[in-house]
């Protein structure tokens, strides 16, 4: 028991220190940003900027773009049947294709069989 009780009390030393870090790294970021908007406030008024730089955005791939990129990655991922998979497949589909057609074939042969010798139309 005393094993379990060590395990989730390093658990949540782990934890915290994950938090402590992640707040410490908001912290500096937040006063780097901090620092920059004094430093453009600074310059806007004193008026000797020229132009102020605004930050490049990160310009957002078009739906269509991101779209044909994810599937060209997923094509990649694919694992594709080789040539003798490929034939044995095609086999097998044209054959059921084959034994299919014959089954719903003689049913309609069976029905119209039935339908004629039922009403005695053809005679």
């Amino acid at each position: 028991m005393a094993k379990k009780e060590r395990q989730k009390r390093s658990a949540r030393q782990a934890r915290q220190r994950e938090r402590e870090e992640r707040e410490a790294a908001q912290a500096v970021t937040a006063e780097k940003a901090d620092k920059a908007s004094k430093k453009g406030d600074a310059v806007a008024a004193s008026g000797t900027a020229k132009k102020e730089t605004k930050p490049a955005k990160a310009k957002k791939p078009g739906r269509i773009r991101s779209y044909f990129r994810e599937v060209r990655s997923e094509m990649r991922r694919v694992v594709w049947p080789s040539r003798q998979e490929t034939r044995d497949y095609s086999v097998a589909v044209i054959l059921m294709l084959v034994v299919f057609g014959l089954a719903v074939w003689a049913v309609d042969t069976g029905f119209i069989s039935l339908l004629i010798g039922f009403t005695g139309l053809r005679g």
